[in-house]
């Protein structure tokens, strides 16, 4: 009897050439559910088998709180993707985020994960309850709520995100990680637990999370952005609404980000001009998340230190001989710290 392989086997780089040299229509999508699971392991497995046959790229978390999922698809399979959804009781008639703008190139290949959570949150009571959430709000009902003076606007993205594009009047939280925001937020607005708090986040799943933890530390009226900014973008687009959000939104694949307006609202981590594109430094063993103008970009050969640069430029053995051993982790360009540049 032949194993069933139910994870993928083949070389990285040989599936990005073979996605980029493709002609197939693909379509990005993304959606999350929170819902309690009682065996993700097994319910990870089925969805393998099932999108791997459909021709499903991306990069899928399943845990005991629920689901979410990055990914692209032929787009001639996106109606029989649908319904294998709508046979799995609690993803019937799910809303998926279409991407705002889109190659199909996003993802080069099919990874389903199972982890502790889907959004690690650094929450350990078992009192929290992640179903118990905010009121959604659609993007027409968002920007009406939000132009009122006394409703606090909260981006409960990392400053890496915000940074590159938010809403008009939003807080943004000077942050790395969902983990350090969450007890940040509900302390920053500890004396305002009577005033209507906004949430919203890239696709949903971080701002639904946060509505149910602000709920649970007592606030009495919390909204959150249905679909996030993907979802709100494509609404302000198709109904001609008034467009809150400036810049670009991060995303979470290969593109980095999907830009819903052309202003530029930052600047380049190394030469201040304004920039709004973010880098992955080339040096593997730094590989630091930084924004990075053209000039720079060329000047450094997308590298985020002269220092990086020359080891990005040393053959690929002696750069794997200085890796050895060495665990690096994610690392990303921390405001308020001292730059890594020359």
């Amino acid at each position: 009897m032949t194993k069933v392989v139910l994870h993928n086997k083949i070389n990285a780089e040989e599936l990005k050439k073979k996605i980029r040299e493709s002609s197939e229509e693909r379509t990005t999508i993304s959606f999350y559910k929170y819902h309690y699971i009682t065996e993700p392991k097994a319910f990870r497995d089925q969805l393998y088998m099932a999108w791997e046959q459909l021709g499903v790229l991306g990069r899928i978390y399943v845990a005991d709180e629920g689901i979410n999922a990055q990914l692209s698809l032929p787009t001639k399979n996106l109606e029989a993707f649908k319904t294998h959804l709508n046979g799995i009781d609690f993803l019937r008639d799910i809303r998926l985020n279409t991407a705002v703008e889109d190659d199909g190139k996003s993802f080069f290949k099919l990874a389903i994960k199972v982890r502790k959570k889907i959004v690690s949150d650094g929450i350990s009571d078992p009192g929290f309850d992640v179903t118990k959430i905010g009121t959604h709000l659609k993007a027409e009902e968002f920007n009406s709520l939000t132009d009122k003076d006394d409703v606090i606007v909260v981006d409960m993205r990392n400053h890496y995100e915000s940074e590159v594009g938010h809403f008009e009047h939003a807080i943004l939280p000077d942050v790395v990680n969902f983990r350090e925001q969450l007890p940040m937020v509900a302390d920053m607005l500890k004396d305002k637990k009577d005033k209507p708090v906004v949430m919203y986040c890239t696709g949903g799943i971080r701002c639904e999370k946060a509505s149910a933890y602000m709920l649970y530390k007592g606030f009495k009226e919390v909204y959150q952005l249905e679909g996030g900014i993907i979802n709100y973008a494509n609404q302000v687009k198709a109904k001609g609404l008034r467009n809150k959000f400036h810049g670009k939104n991060f995303v979470f694949d290969e593109r980095l980000s999907e830009p819903v307006t052309d202003e530029i609202l930052a600047k380049c981590h190394q030469c201040g001009n304004p920039a709004d594109s973010h880098t992955n430094c080339a040096n593997v063993a730094c590989n630091l998340l930084f924004i990075q103008c053209p000039a720079c970009q060329a000047k450094y050969d997308n590298c985020c230190s002269e220092e990086c640069q020359a080891i990005a430029a040393l053959p690929e053995e002696e750069q794997k001989a200085l890796r050895k051993g060495r665990n690096f982790g994610r690392l990303v360009f921390a405001k308020g710290k001292k730059r890594k540049t020359s």
